[in-house]
Parts: C-alpha cells; structure tokens; sequence
C-alpha cells in the first residue's frame, strides 16, 4: 500500500513512542483509503500526494500531528465539530488525547477532503 521513500521510512523510524501509534493511525486511515498515494518527505515531513495537486501533510510535533493541504474550506464540517483543533489558516493540530475522541470516519473526512477529486478541478 503506498510507495514510501527510504526518506519517509526515516523520519517514520524516528517518531518518538507517545505519537507513534497516533502517526500510525491517520497513515493506516489515508493509505486504506488511497492505497495508490506516493509518500514522500515535503518540508521535511511525510506528505501523500493522489495527483499532481492533491496532497495531505502529516508532520509529527511535540503537541502530535500536523496535518494540513486541503483546498481551503474543505475541511470545514471538521472544524465545525472541532474548532479548538485548528491553529491556523488550513492547519489543524492533533495531540493523542484529542485524537482518542474523533473517529476513523471523522479522520477520513479531512483525508478525502484533500486527496479525492480531479485535479483539473482547483
């Protein structure tokens, strides 16, 4: 599922335990439901590219996950429901503890809001 790089598995390899199984989670969640997505390093986190403008930022900080690259507006049925979670325009922080009460189904949301669709589209 996917093709990661050797330079995705790396930065994978280090991600401290405590955000592990949370990285692991929305990887699982956007490769399930995008098994063709090629993973590369971007900005020096993992990013899952469908085509040539579809893509989805997964980047690992101390607070948990970074995950940005929607067009803008598409992820606002999540916000709505999780408004603390995002931090700035496009970007939304998610630490384990949040995480723990949104379900795959809200993840995969914001997943599809990046990654579906034509690219001709934007």
């Amino acid at each position: 599922m996917g093709l990661m790089d050797e330079e995705v598995q790396r930065y994978v390899d280090g991600i401290a335990a405590g955000h592990r199984a949370l990285f692991d989670r929305m990887n699982g969640l956007i490769l399930g439901a995008f098994p063709d997505a090629v993973v590369k390093l971007s900005y020096k986190i993992p990013s899952y590219w469908t085509g040539k403008r579809r893509r989805l930022y997964v980047g690992v900080w101390k607070h948990g996950l970074s995950v940005y690259g929607w067009p803008q507006g598409a992820e606002a049925g999540f916000i709505a429901r999780h408004p603390e979670l995002k931090t700035s325009k496009g970007t939304i922080q998610l630490g384990p503890r949040d995480a723990a009460g949104i379900s795959d189904g809200e993840l995969l949301e914001l997943v599809r809001a990046a990654l579906a669709g034509d690219d001709d589209a934007h």
